[in-house]
């Protein structure tokens, strides 16, 4: 039987850099939960899980997967799938989540995240690894949706749509990384409002919130590229806002993983989340 809770609080959440350890420890202001990569922690010991360790005795972990490649073609890594449950039975995070996207093929593991058709075949082929995904680790999972930079000739479907269908069909939640909307409305034309009005918020167990880099394309064109290396902007900020003013107080983490500043700057940061939740909570 899966666990179909999500344990974190309606809180923000950082994601840990080792260099935050004892600033964490000693005031975490107004953080109230930690986010980790799944993959650096499938060791067997040493400082990393010790300190994960410690942590977890005092926060709520979520366990934030970028490895699985969901949308690949090929079987789900079963060696990696195992090294996940191992590191969710012994850890009992509050959340478990992956991305909408692909990253192996023919037994090649491609260092990044790569976008998907919406079609019908695509649908059932992640639907199925979702499902393994969770029968395996014996939780519910949360499904993020991906910053793009391209649409494909070949879909069918609009992104919610396609979402909205994947979790209808396996019991996911979502994850919705409002950054994410932003970089690819802008990359793609069209409104992140409007993708974020038809947004199943109700079926959200966490939010997203990071910093992209601006540039041009060939065409002198806007290119926005999802980098998680600084502040939140203020456009995302507004759209986080909205997303709050609708579903209610939701975990909501500070994604910073490139150019990791002082642990200050994060604080900040996530103190200005708490200042959107606090009202309508």
């Amino acid at each position: 039987m899966l666990d179909q809770t999500f344990g974190l609080p309606a809180r923000p959440g950082v994601g840990y850099k080792p260099q935050h350890f004892n600033a964490i420890l000693a005031d975490a202001g107004p953080v109230g939960w930690l986010e980790i990569h799944a993959e650096n922690y499938m060791g067997e010991g040493g400082r990393p899980l010790a300190q994960l360790r410690h942590l977890a005795e005092r926060f709520p972990i979520s366990v934030h997967g970028v490895g699985l490649s969901i949308g690949g073609e090929g079987p789900l890594d079963a060696d990696h799938l195992a090294r996940l449950k191992h590191l969710c039975n012994w850890l009992n995070p509050a959340s478990f989540s992956e991305h909408l996207a692909w990253s192996t093929h023919d037994g090649a593991y491609l260092n990044d995240l790569l976008p998907l058709p919406y079609t019908a075949a695509t649908l059932a082929r992640v639907a199925d690894h979702i499902n393994e995904v969770q029968e395996v680790l014996g939780r519910r999972m949360l499904l993020e949706n991906p910053s793009t930079y391209i649409a494909f000739a070949e879909t069918t479907m609009g992104e919610v749509e396609f979402l909205t269908e994947i979790a209808r069909r396996t019991g996911c939640g979502l994850l919705l990384d409002v950054n994410n909307v932003y970089v690819s409305g802008i990359n793609q034309n069209y409104d992140p409002l409007g993708y974020l009005d038809a947004f199943p918020l109700h079926l959200v167990g966490e939010v997203h919130l990071g910093g992209h880099d601006e540039d041009r394309d060939d065409h002198g064109r806007r290119l926005l590229i999802d980098s998680h290396g600084a502040e939140v902007v203020d456009p995302v900020w507004a759209l986080y806002s909205r997303v709050i003013g609708r579903a209610g107080p939701l975990p909501t983490l500070i994604e910073w993983d490139n150019d990791v500043p002082d642990w200050p700057v994060l604080a900040a940061e996530a103190a200005r989340a708490s200042a959107v939740l606090e009202p309508v909570a």
